[in-house]
């Protein structure tokens, strides 16, 4: 017998075994169930998710002889006729290949005869935006209003391309792309029935090397089969498509985590004697950093794609803001990888990047000499920008964080490095006292909608990390004596602004060129430096 590729043997023949195309699903039997079928149709979307498949499914519809709960029978004659191609009633075009006005017209001419066999004569044009100008203009009145026996069926990756006439005439259905999960089902169901024994991780690599096209995932899975003499594994999968596998990748984020440039060099060394596409394998990091970020927000998040356990390893050894970090500058390297000499030394850049330009954190701050400080502004221990909890702080090292701050709220409030919000409501208070029990501040009453419980919190741990106690904060609104920091702030970019305007008005070039020739400055151009 001769073999029949997977894509073309599980085709769908009717609208429940369409996989991934609810929406397009739910209307078209909807019509057929109201009996309100448009004359033309267009079904948009990417290679291989089942524009023509669905396009078929309809001319078989709206022909059989007895449909089944909106479905085709797949039993009549119609239905038999229609599946083996010959069906006289369903002329199918490849506009690829017949772009020419000529040959719209011959079509076209017998679309006035009656069927022969069904209700409907179904025009299935694949590939319509290929047609020439012309031959969308001799295709348009027949569209607009054609005979009561006629439907069009067009399909097309491309709408763009599409006159707005022809658009305008069609009910159009844009198609989307398939999920992984939902083409690792469709395989895991076929691959069974087919008794093919298989991996799960295998298809699941498969399901992401698809790209969201079902035909395509179905060509792959019948390469592996053959690749892996009747089996599906993961090994061979990898082999087969030069991929990296993913214990690899988890090796170099282990390695990243511990700050391990021997191991992270060794691991791209094995990486380039089976995988030369390093383009791939940052985009496996950046698929398991995406990961990593989900679960360290939603722990409860369970993915089928990745291993659950790993995932749940990897998101404890970083903090959320490395892994933001690595996300941006693996998204940056894959975009500049191909200006680098060579894929490899550009990928071992990134991940050298990544060990470089790591946030530092509470602990390694702690394991360093504190450099000599300023006596005139003393600095602060980065407690709160660390975001790893407030530990305690021995009585000399309270004194000497607190010296100098203690009665500035401006110098505190920078100290604190509090978030945008935040440091808007405490740029809007004045400080009344503060000790190591309690602090309390007076907020302007302009500003009285700034304070929310949510950001009083914040600022309470702000203080409590600079005082190292746990003191607890006061806020009441009232009318403010004081200039807040708010104020200050606002005189202090008044004066930087005018200082910048008298000292173009009093520059000797700007003088000249103003009395020579009569030149003038421009109101609202000026900006200190």
């Amino acid at each position: 017998m001769t073999y029949q590729v997977l894509a073309r043997k599980w085709r769908p023949h009717n609208f429940t075994e369409v996989v991934g195309q609810e929406h397009v699903v739910k209307s078209l039997t909807n019509a057929l169930q109201h009996n309100r079928l448009h004359h033309a149709y267009l079904f948009t979307g990417t290679r291989g998710v089942g524009k023509t498949t669905l396009a078929r499914i309809l001319a078989k519809a709206i022909n059989c002889e007895n449909l089944q709960g909106f479905n085709p029978c797949g039993l009549c004659a119609v239905c038999k006729d229609l599946d083996e191609g010959r069906f006289l009633d369903l002329i199918e075009v490849d506009a690829a290949s017949r772009t020419k006005v000529e040959d719209t017209r011959d079509l076209l001419d017998n679309a006035q005869y009656a069927p022969n066999q069904g209700r409907y004569k179904v025009y299935l044009i694949d590939e319509v935006h290929m047609l020439s100008g012309h031959s969308f203009n001799a295709l348009l009145k027949t569209l607009e209003e054609p005979p009561p026996h006629v439907k069009f069926l067009l399909a097309t990756t491309d709408p763009h391309k599409i006159p707005v006439t022809v658009l305008s005439r069609c009910l159009q259905f844009n198609l989307k792309r398939l999920q992984p999960s939902q083409i690792f089902s469709q395989m895991s169901f076929i691959l069974e029935q087919e008794h093919v024994s298989f991996e799960a991780p295998a298809l699941k690599i498969l399901a992401r090397a698809a790209d969201g096209s079902m035909r395509d995932g179905l060509s792959l899975l019948d390469q592996a089969i053959v690749f892996g003499n009747g089996g599906v594994t993961a090994q061979d999968i990898n082999a087969m498509l030069g991929t990296l596998a993913q214990q690899s990748v988890e090796d170099m984020l282990m390695a990243l985590a511990d700050r391990d440039a021997t191991v992270i060099l060794d691991k791209i060394d094995e990486t380039a004697n089976t995988q030369t596409d390093f383009s791939d394998v940052l985009q496996q990091i950046l698929q398991v950093l995406h990961r990593i970020a989900l679960i360290q927000h939603l722990p409860a998040l369970a993915d089928p794609e990745f291993d659950s356990e790993m995932l749940a390893h990897l998101a404890a050894r970083f903090t959320p803001e490395d892994i933001q970090l690595y996300y941006q500058i693996a998204l940056v390297g894959q975009r500049d990888l191909d200006l680098a000499p060579d894929p490899r030394s550009g990928f071992e850049m990134v991940m050298l990047r990544m060990l470089t330009f790591r946030p530092v954190t509470l602990e390694a701050v702690q394991t360093k000499p504190a450099p000599p400080r300023p006596q005139s502004r003393p600095a602060l221990a980065p407690v709160a920008a660390a975001g790893v909890g407030y530990p305690p702080v021995d009585a000399a090292e309270k004194s000497h964080q607190s010296a100098g701050v203690e009665n500035n709220w401006m110098d505190m409030i920078a100290a604190m490095r509090l978030e945008s919000i935040t440091k808007q409501l405490a740029n809007n208070c004045e400080l009344e006292s503060i000790d190591d029990t309690s602090c309390t501040l007076l907020l302007d009453a302009a500003h009285q909608s700034l304070l929310t419980p949510t950001r009083a919190d914040k600022l309470q741990k702000a203080l409590q990390a600079l005082r190292g106690t746990a003191l607890k904060l006061h806020i009441t609104t009232e009318k403010a004596v004081a200039d807040t920091p708010a104020v200050q702030l606002a005189k202090q970019r008044e004066d930087r602004q005018q200082a910048a305007v008298d000292a173009i008005h009093a520059d000797t070039n700007i003088q000249t060129l103003t009395e020579r020739f009569d030149a003038r400055i421009i109101p609202g151009t000026i900006e200190p430096v």
